[in-house]
């Protein structure tokens, strides 16, 4: 008993602390010209077992159109193919030149970072693990990263159900 008063005291305070990041955060859209609200994960199941989307694009020019016009697929099930993967070329004043956006294995995403091709033309390489994650384009080594998710995957839901309750209430209080 005491146990599950002190969980639903953790899972409390976690809901009303990222409350408070999305209501009170003014850089919580991570790109300038997305719409996120149109940004949603699939509402098909899933052709197998964890498994994600990334945005996808072969050289495209802007990463507006890159994301816009990203091919709508599952990344396929295999042990190699766990990461989004981002490639930007562009110019020494910023300029994007060429975007490519794929699903990944674990070995492309290696060589992550910004690299000088010559004086002019400069390659950043980003990854990340999770739905979508790879919305941004790297244009520095900050954010040009392998970025991945350390959560521990558990089959067990007692925890997750017990969130819910708590959950609801935090997003009814304001209404009462």
């Amino acid at each position: 008993p005491i146990y599950k008063i002190i969980m639903l005291h953790l899972c409390h305070a976690l809901a009303v602390a990222v409350i408070q990041i999305f209501l009170f955060s003014e850089n919580w859209t991570f790109a300038k010209n997305i719409n996120f609200y149109n940004v949603r994960p699939p509402l098909d199941p899933t052709p197998f077992p964890n498994s994600f989307k990334c945005f996808t694009c072969e050289n495209a020019g802007d990463n507006y159109n890159c994301n816009r016009w990203a091919e709508d697929k599952w990344c396929p099930q295999s042990l190699d193919t766990q990461y989004c993967l981002t490639v930007h070329h562009f110019t020494s004043h910023g300029r994007s030149t060429s975007i490519t956006k794929k699903c990944a294995s674990k070995s492309e995403c290696h060589f992550v970072g910004c690299y000088h091709r010559d004086s002019e033309h400069t390659e950043c390489r980003s990854c990340c693990e999770g739905m979508i994650c790879n919305v941004e384009l790297p244009t520095n080594h900050t954010n040009a990263v392998f970025a991945v998710m350390h959560a521990q995957r558990t089959s067990s839901s007692s925890t997750h159900t017990l969130c819910l309750p708590v959950l609801a209430w935090v997003f009814t209080l304001p209404l009462l």
